[in-house]
């Protein structure tokens, strides 16, 4: 999860994604790095929270991390910090568009979880991302419920500003934020927000493009204040990840 050592009492601004933030993503007129509430909507939708399975059926309070969907050949890929799903007790499930205790699109299952090599043979931060597959009632597939955005990588650091929406563990709604990132490192890049508090690991940073260009994670777990959030560069071996997820292979 994400590490805070300090606890924010900035208050989110109760404000609704609004067209002018949408265009902020693309470099147009926008409040940037200003947090909001997120809008219900089917794009938004894409962004869900991790529960622990015992927790299936009693939603409320119970969430841990962020996920969401990654557009793949079989519709059924999430996308996390590696942190968020390597070693989590139990079984684990992803609500799409989870709000106040209710899975307005359905309970997914995690069915398997991919690891790169970094992480798995040594918590490396600059691996610090994961995917992993879910499957739902009546074998429908999720991308079909809710769409999905597209993985992208190789993309420069800052080259358009992102949007960043996550679950804080203190509120049963998402928040959102747009900004441009910034390189952090040649490995690591980071995003000026506030309240993006423990519970928002796993945040997709999307672009206007609707492609996930980061995820919210690496440095300090994602970081180790509220205001600050870090992602992995998505390279190579993001990439690779992605291939073996989609093909089914690697580690699991």
């Amino acid at each position: 999860m994400k590490r805070i050592t300090r606890i924010s009492v900035t208050s989110v601004v109760v404000l609704a994604l609004t067209s002018a933030s949408v265009a902020a993503a693309n470099d147009g007129p926008g409040p940037l790095g200003v947090t909001t509430d997120t809008a219900a909507s089917r794009r938004s939708a894409r962004v869900g929270a991790l529960f622990g399975a015992d927790r299936a059926g009693r939603l409320a309070g119970g969430h841990f991390c962020t996920a969401s969907v990654a557009h793949s050949p079989r519709g059924d890929l999430i996308v996390t910090a590696a942190h968020c799903v390597d070693g989590a007790d139990g079984d684990l499930v992803f609500v799409p568009g989870y709000r106040d205790g209710r899975a307005p699109y359905g309970v997914w299952r995690v069915t398997r979880r991919f690891l790169p090599d970094g992480w798995a043979k040594g918590q490396d931060e600059d691996s610090d991302l994961a995917f992993a597959t879910v499957a739902g009632p009546g074998g429908r597939r999720l991308e079909d419920v809710v769409g999905a955005n597209r993985f992208a990588t190789g993309v420069a650091t800052g080259a358009t500003a992102v949007t960043v929406t996550g679950y804080p563990d203190s509120r049963e709604t998402p928040i959102s934020c747009t900004n441009k990132p910034s390189v952090h490192s040649r490995t690591q890049q980071r995003i000026d927000c506030p309240d993006f508090t423990g519970g928002t690991s796993g945040s997709p940073w999307v672009d206007g493009d609707a492609q996930i260009v980061g995820v919210l994670g690496g440095h300090e777990q994602g970081g180790a204040t509220a205001d600050t959030s870090y992602s992995v560069v998505l390279g190579r071996e993001a990439a690779e990840l992605y291939r073996d997820a989609t093909a089914g292979t690697g580690t699991g």
